[in-house]
């Protein structure tokens, strides 16, 4: 019997919040290492101003922390499918493509496998989401499509495409013992995709697999669409959201739109946004508020306030409460966050999650008890009351907890060795 030989390509898992690059090997884990120990790599550059260089990932958090001037950028897999795409911003004294963004991070995911593997890669499989834009074909098409050009420019000859929740299916068929019928649940930062697959053992080793996929939908809501909707109901308030102007209308609701939006906090830093919202402060009535927003953005802590409710609704996932600490905008502010304060907040958007699940079912003629088990990944699955969603709707089916940030890489290392060899 010939000895099993490493996978020609490799898959990667461009994540809006984390990224990882799986390779298949006999015997080994598929993950390789892309920052140090790390498997993850954060979707993250920060350009250094002061040493005029681009940093990923924690490093790029991190020197942003610590005080250097730069630019940083987050969830840049938000930028697909969005009307940024075709832009070009201002970086080092230079414009600069957000197509060339995505494409300076992920030259570094393919440099970081390669060294790691030791030979390069001409061939991949890209994970992607259901639907980068929802209900918009050609939107997404062309999402899609931009993401594959970046790739082939970056050097590989041969892109693919694979739905995140279907690898995320082979990664757990990898170690099933009899036929199920699962939901895979994926809560990505950006998108959330479900399938509705047949798996067995027998089935792991077969090329043609359509047949065993039974439904696919997704939405586009994600982790940074609960960040979001904590810090409006749960942050902003203390910032001037929902003030009242003299004239009895609210203040403009877009300063603190942007800086709750990952992709577009640089937005509130322009000239044009600060002189407004300064010209603004003598028609509110109570301009406490918008003094503390004008501190934040003098500060340039929109990112570092970003930073703070993603913490704290990771945290409210095991803990009731959680404080953020604002002394730094104004001594002694708290904003105090309540697990209750990211169940009202996010609702809406799980109510718009769970309708998404049941369409899914109904397209694929099951009744819920015919779910065997719900497999879950992606970072924002662990949230409870997004838990409670699915658990209402499939009360008979298990619960199976998948690697939330690598089962995808996993499942695409075994998508391209089977395309690929």
């Amino acid at each position: 019997m010939r000895t099993p030989t490493p996978a020609r390509a490799c898959g990667i898992d461009f994540g809006t919040s984390n990224s990882t690059v799986g390779w298949w090997r006999p015997g080994a884990e598929s993950l390789l290492p892309m920052e140090d120990a790390h498997d993850t790599l954060p979707s993250v550059v920060f350009f250094n101003f002061e040493e005029r260089r681009p940093v990923y990932g924690r490093q790029a958090l991190a020197e942003y922390l610590d005080g250097y001037e730069g630019r940083l950028m987050r969830s840049l897999k938000s930028l697909l499918g969005s009307r940024l795409l075709k832009s070009e911003t201002t970086v080092l004294g230079s414009a600069l493509p957000f197509t060339e963004i995505l494409g300076l991070f992920l030259g570094t995911l393919k440099q970081r496998a390669e060294r790691q593997a030791g030979r390069s890669f001409e061939e991949v499989v890209l994970g992607r989401p259901v639907f980068f834009v929802d209900d918009d074909p050609q939107a997404d098409r062309e999402a899609a499509d931009t993401l594959e050009g970046v790739a082939r420019k970056l050097g590989f000859r041969d892109v693919s495409f694979q739905f995140e929740p279907i690898a995320a299916a082979f990664d757990y068929e990898s170690r099933i013992e009899r036929e199920e019928r699962v939901l895979i649940v994926d809560i990505g930062g950006g998108t959330s995709d479900f399938s509705l697959v047949r798996l067995s053992p027998e089935r792991h080793h077969l090329d043609q697999r359509q047949h065993d996929i039974l439904a696919t939908r997704g939405i586009h809501i994600g982790g940074t669409d609960f960040d979001r909707q904590l810090s409006l109901q749960g942050v902003m308030p203390l910032f001037g959201y929902g003030s009242r102007m003299k004239s009895d209308a609210l203040m403009p609701t877009s300063p603190h739109l942007n800086l709750a939006t990952w992709h577009t906090i640089n937005a509130v830093y322009a000239q044009a946004s600060l002189r407004a919202l300064q010209s603004m402060r003598y028609d509110i009535v109570d301009p406490s508020g918008i003094d503390r927003l004008l501190r934040l953005v003098e500060q340039r802590a929109g990112h570092w306030l970003a930073m703070q409710v993603e913490d704290s609704k990771i945290a409210l996932t095991d803990q009731p409460q959680r404080d953020i600490d604002l002394g730094r905008i104004e001594p002694g502010l708290l904003a105090r966050l309540q697990r209750t304060t990211l169940e009202q907040a996010i609702a809406p958007l799980l109510e718009r999650i769970g309708t998404c699940i049941d369409q899914l079912l109904n397209d694929a003629g099951l009744r819920p008890g015919d779910v065997d088990s719900v497999f879950f990944t992606g970072g924002s699955s662990v949230i409870p009351a997004l838990r409670q969603c699915v658990a209402s709707r499939l009360t008979q089916a298990r619960h199976v907890e998948g690697n939330r940030f690598g089962s995808i890489g996993n499942g695409l290392a075994i998508e391209a060795r089977k395309r690929y060899g």
